[in-house]
């Protein structure tokens, strides 16, 4: 009896989507669920958080004028000199003698910030944007404060009012391109993550973020541009390489994608990306360098289900491919495949594959 081989689906870096996963045929021949290239598409399903994929938003202290009171300026002054404490402690007298003042609640909320008091830097800013709705950094620092609390709505509504008052301001852009990236809305992020690269196209940070933009709007052809372009200007990264490397699968660029995971796994191991360089393998129908790239993902984190479902799926074209005699490895692929369910039970496709082969 001939049958087709057991396929692997892709995942998508930047949004939820589907596990590498294997489907059942009528009668003679498998069904495949393909991810990119292939005949069907399965539903998303959630992934644990992975590496981070976007850049981070960018932090810059507050530039505007400041007002001339002396002590205001002895307060600047000291946090110019590095006396952080001593700044806080001067910003916060002003406050309470002057709570009109905007430029105090702008230099105590950059401290909070660098401090990591997301809180109570969120109270400065807002203060300051309430005070002078006009102050370009007052929205923009509050912005920032509330994507880095991940309110990102909130942080939305302030970006646009800060771009409103300065539209070319490069860390506005890529931070709300971003925000709209976290929120799942690649298409409203597409403006401002395209703006940004125009502001300064030898940001690899603005490069990359538009690259993910484009992978998230299924626009992976553009994405690896941007990734490529990215990886120009700057260090190699984990994120970066896993990036392009999911865009080059997803243009049925294998073995491109298989060389990216491969420079990646010499210098920076990590299961996601043995087990997405398995699945590039299995692409090109290396199915036993596939299924060594998925154990080495096991051997770096025992519970990594795509990995697993990897596994599973070799054992069972192994099972097939000896006339369904290979019991052994029937036995060892339902282990597998059951550990996985065990980890992320939300698999459908995974419970029918079991139930089919019981």
């Amino acid at each position: 009896m001939n049958h087709s081989r057991i396929r692997l689906g892709f995942r998508c870096l930047f949004c939820r989507s589907a596990l590498a996963t294997v489907g059942m045929s009528m009668a003679a021949c498998w069904l495949s669920v393909l991810g990119p290239g292939g005949c069907g598409v399965l539903d998303p399903v959630q992934e644990p958080a992975g590496p981070a994929e976007i850049p981070a938003p960018i932090e810059t202290l507050t530039g505007g004028a400041i007002p001339l009171d002396d002590a205001v300026k002895r307060a600047t002054s000291l946090l110019n000199d590095g006396q952080i404490e001593a700044a806080r402690a001067e910003f916060e007298k002003i406050i309470a003698s002057n709570p009109t003042l905007a430029a105090p609640y702008l230099g105590a909320g950059d401290i909070y910030r660098r401090k990591g008091d997301y809180k109570t830097a969120e109270e400065r800013y807002s203060k300051a944007a309430e005070l002078e709705p006009g102050n370009f950094d007052a929205q923009y620092n509050h912005g920032l404060t509330l994507q880095l609390m991940n309110r990102l709505n909130e942080a939305v509504r302030s970006y646009l009012r800060a771009l409103s008052i300065r539209p070319d301001d490069f860390s506005a852009n890529l931070n709300l391109g971003t925000a709209y990236l976290q929120l799942e809305e690649p298409a409203q992020a597409l403006p401002f993550a395209e703006k940004a690269v125009r502001i300064d196209g030898k940001s690899a940070g603005a490069r990359t973020n538009l690259g993910a933009v484009y992978a998230a709007l299924d626009r992976h052809a553009a994405a690896i541009v941007e990734y490529q372009q990215a990886a120009e200007l700057t260090e190699l990264s984990a994120p970066l390489l896993l990036n392009l490397a999911e865009s080059l699968g997803k243009v049925q660029r294998y073995e491109e994608m298989a060389n990216t995971l491969e420079q990646l796994v010499r210098t920076q191991p990590s299961a996601t990306a043995y087990e997405r360089l398995g699945s590039g393998k299995f692409r090109l129908r290396k199915y036993g360098d596939a299924e060594e790239s998925f154990r080495k993902a096991l051997d770096i984190e025992p519970n990594h289900y795509p990995a697993l479902n990897g596994v599973g799926v070799c054992l069972l074209n192994k099972y097939v491919w000896s006339g369904n005699k290979d019991e052994a490895a029937r036995d060892e692929a339902f282990k597998m495949l059951r550990k996985s369910l065990i980890t992320e039970p939300r698999q459908p496709r995974i419970v029918d594959l079991l139930s089919k082969y019981r």
